[in-house]
């Protein structure tokens, strides 16, 4: 009996992510597409019901459409494209969307007294399909980068131009907004000492102090950074559909389109739990959750509330973003990647590194617990950076208009050009 449920433990849990996921990113489709009719001052999906009936459900049937007519539609591959790779290529994105929550923990733990006694339960049950797993950090990060083939496969296996072009120009987003993405976590390691996610929520719940009250820069940088590496509004550049009709996808249709799709989607509700879990405190809530292993099943569900809850917080802020701000240029997006990001990731890691080191006997000197101190740094680093970063190139970020004199505007030999 024990060995059977050694084997069924991690077969449920993964059947329960990959399902929970999959029904999760159809539906907050529909919920980002409500949220932009709102914001647009305009009706949303609400009429898509029960099939032959007049039932409409307030359109919540509209994601189940929405898979049928993707399941329906004819699979069709273009003669001139590599098809090998051509079909590698989504299957590479998803695999590693997917993949990537086998490290994300979803609650704490499950007790074991909820179980009967006959089946031989003694242990707590972890929510995490691979729980224990030392380098969870490093894990997610070479699944995002392995995610990176697919684009690049994506677009040169459709011997397309624009899907060349939109290739290239993704790729290269994706692996300059890594090194920031890398930076911002930094601070958090050394603060935790762990490369464990479920090991950083213990952490902050045990000093009942979040990451970002004591490194808002470094929550900052990671923040922009999940944005570009979800291609999500303002860098959602791999897709501008003004400038590059459709990306490094315009080729692919049905199954396969979905497919990078619901990859895109995944990557933003991954980057949702690791700002949740690395600097919002993960399941822990002040007075609610506790801060110790051993807890009551009410205390374990009310964690996995709190943790979900804070991550659908995080999912809207995506959205509400992609429907506040225009596009940014590729040359502002890059700019922004190796001149400002990174710079301030760097910061937000001596900052850290020298709290870490020098902290105790500053806040010793200073009268103040070593929180307090770190929140004070912290703090000041991030005004200190937006001041520096202000003064020293105030029109960095602006989409406004560049007003040429007359002589820069028309050149000299216009007409012998002409």
């Amino acid at each position: 009996m024990h060995l059977l449920l050694l084997l069924l433990e991690p077969l449920l849990k993964i059947a329960v992510v990959i399902g929970g996921l999959m029904t999760a990113a159809a539906y907050l489709v529909l919920v980002e597409r409500w949220m932009a009719a709102w914001m647009q001052d305009r009706l949303g999906p609400n009429r898509v019901g029960i099939p032959l009936t007049k039932i409409r459900l307030f359109g919540l049937g509209q994601p189940i459409a929405d898979g049928v007519k993707f399941l329906c539609k004819a699979e069709f591959t273009q003669e001139h494209v590599d098809k090998a790779l051509f079909l590698l290529a989504p299957l590479i994105m998803f695999i590693t969307a997917m993949a990537a929550f086998a490290v994300v923990p979803f609650g704490s733990v499950i007790p074991p007294d909820i179980f009967p006694a006959s089946w031989g339960i003694k242990e707590p049950i972890r929510l995490m399909v691979a729980p224990g797993l030392d380098v969870g950090i490093i894990y997610m990060f070479a699944l995002g980068s392995i995610a990176v083939y697919g684009v690049v496969l994506g677009g040169w296996a459709s011997n397309n131009k624009y899907s060349f072009l939109g290739g290239l120009r993704s790729s290269a987003q994706l692996v300059s907004y890594e090194l920031p993405l890398g930076l911002g976590i930094v601070g958090v390691l050394l603060a935790s000492g762990s490369l464990r996610l479920d090991a950083i929520i213990g952490e902050q719940a045990r000093t009942g102090v979040w990451n970002i009250l004591t490194q808002p820069l470094g929550f900052l940088v990671f923040c922009v950074a999940s944005f570009a590496e979800a291609a999500r509004l303002p860098f959602d550049l791999p897709e501008a559909e003004q400038e590059l009709v459709g990306g490094y996808h315009t080729e692919y249709l049905g199954i396969k389109l979905m497919m990078y799709l619901v990859a895109e989607f995944l990557h933003m509700v991954t980057a949702a739990f690791l700002l949740v879990i690395l600097f919002l405190g993960g399941w822990h809530l002040w007075g609610l959750t506790g801060a110790g292993e051993v807890v009551t099943w009410p205390i374990a569900l009310l964690r996995v509330i709190v943790l979900l809850a804070k991550v659908m917080g995080m999912i809207l802020f995506f959205m509400l973003c992609r429907w506040s701000w225009p596009r940014f240029r590729y040359d502002q997006l890059m700019d922004i990647a190796w001149k400002v990001m990174i710079p301030l990731g760097l910061v937000n890691l001596i900052v850290v590194a020298t709290c870490n080191e020098f902290g105790m006997p500053l806040a010793r000197w200073m009268g103040v617990s070593a929180e307090w101190a770190m929140m004070a740094a912290g703090w000041f680093a991030l005004l200190a950076s937006w001041l520096v970063v202000s003064l020293l190139d105030p029109t960095a970020g602006g989409n406004r208009p560049r007003h040429l004199r007359p002589a820069e505007a028309i050149p000299a030999d216009w007409e012998a050009q002409s």
